[in-house]
This record gives structure tokens, sequence and C-alpha cells, in this order.
């Protein structure tokens, strides 16, 4: 029923495949336009819609080294690098 189409994408100007899975895909959702961005034109375009992330640095208290966190670490909990979090929660198992 569906076959491949070649389309144009309107950001770069490249020709990339919808094929027929994704306009099966496509008419499954009940979308009814075609895409109009290549993939790497769609991936930039969402990565610049999201908000970056802020960092902040801490100390490990497991093993002392430095950790960033994506919050405001306070005095009254404790902080653990990625690789003591992984640790520990391994252990909980």
């Amino acid at each position: 029923m569906y076959e491949d189409k070649t389309l144009v994408c309107k950001d770069c100007g490249a020709e990339f495949v919808f094929t027929a899975g994704e306009q099966e895909f496509y008419a499954e959702k009940g979308f009814q336009n075609e895409p109009q961005r290549c993939k790497a034109c769609r991936d930039a375009r969402k990565s610049a819609n999201k908000a970056q992330r802020e960092l902040f640095t801490t100390v490990c208290a497991r093993c002392g080294k430095e950790a960033k966190v994506p919050f405001q670490p306070n005095s009254d909990r404790p902080v653990y690098c990625s690789d003591c979090f992984a640790e520990m929660k391994a252990e909980q198992k």
C-alpha cells in the first residue's frame, strides 16, 4: 500500500526518504502532513528548543570526588557522584 518517497528538507535542502513504514506509522497516529525536515534537522530543532540544564558542582559524600548535579545541594542531605550513587543503588537490590 505504501511506497518509499523521497522528500526535500525545508531547512537544509537535502533529500531524505519517507519510508513506507514511517508512512504507515503516520497514518496510524492520524498525522495528515508529511515530514518537512530530515532527521538531522528535526533532531537539531528539538535540541535547540530544550532548556539547557544548569549543573551544580559539589563534593561526593562517599568518595570525596567532584560531582555535578542538576539541583542546588544543601547541607542537610548527602550528595553522591554518579558512580557512588549507582553502587549504592545496586547494593539495595
